[in-house]
């Protein structure tokens, strides 16, 4: 082999070993880089579920009772005689009136949204969490989320219009104490504060009259 030849193929191992190089460069530059730790991914919320007497109601369509969990966007429905309650952590509490059917979407912003199907429900949430509460017909009611409260609703089968509402999910005790379906701090409503004024003085005018009859003004 002459000298010329040994130095052509020279210059051409060169140029091989820097083309494949360049191809090792480039395909290293386009696979994606390799984390060094794990990146940490959001834990979806969790609700808890109590019902009445631990008997079953429908979640998803497949049955559930006391301390079974409630993803966002689950469908519950409960069955006659059955209320229930879900635990909503921080965000407050959702309770239901038998024969109800909402769908529940919650996140971990501090938002709970209710459809309500049918049925009667109270949801109360805390503050930094605000609720509402709509139907097939629109938004029912809001609660603030600067203070929370209570939402009470009621949407029987049929119904023009959501009323107030009486849910009373696993026990009494769960009665909401606000009225007139608008969001409320668990006080009195409007209606029974006129109500127990209005009895106060009809008892108050019963005795006063009362009194004249016993107590006839001297004759003159």
């Amino acid at each position: 082999m002459s000298i010329r030849q040994r130095k052509g193929f020279q210059a051409i191992a060169v140029f091989l070993a820097f083309a494949m190089a360049q191809v090792y460069v480039q395909i290293s530059l386009a696979e994606p880089a390799t984390p060094t730790f794990p990146v940490p991914l959001p834990q979806q919320f969790v609700a808890r579920l109590t019902t009445r007497g631990n008997q079953p109601i429908l979640v998803n369509g497949n049955g559930a009772a006391t301390g079974a969990s409630i993803l966002t966007g689950a469908t519950i429905e409960t069955p006659a005689d059955v209320g229930a309650t879900i635990d909503l952590g921080a965000l407050g509490r959702l309770d239901l009136d038998p024969n109800t059917k909402i769908e529940l979407v919650f996140d971990n912003n501090g938002n709970v949204r209710v459809k309500l199907i049918s049925g009667c429900v109270v949801l109360r949430t805390k503050k930094n969490a605000s609720g509402e509460i709509n139907t097939e017909l629109g938004t029912a009611g809001r609660s603030d989320k600067k203070t929370g409260g209570i939402l009470n609703f009621c949407f029987p089968p049929g119904a023009s219009a959501p009323t107030a509402g009486t849910a009373t999910g696993v026990g009494a005790g769960a009665v909401s104490g606000g009225g007139g379906g608008a969001a409320a701090g668990g006080g009195l409503s409007t209606f029974a504060i006129v109500a127990i004024v209005g009895g106060v003085a009809a008892g108050v005018g019963i005795a006063l009259a009362g009194r004249r009859g016993n107590n006839p003004s001297p004759s003159r």
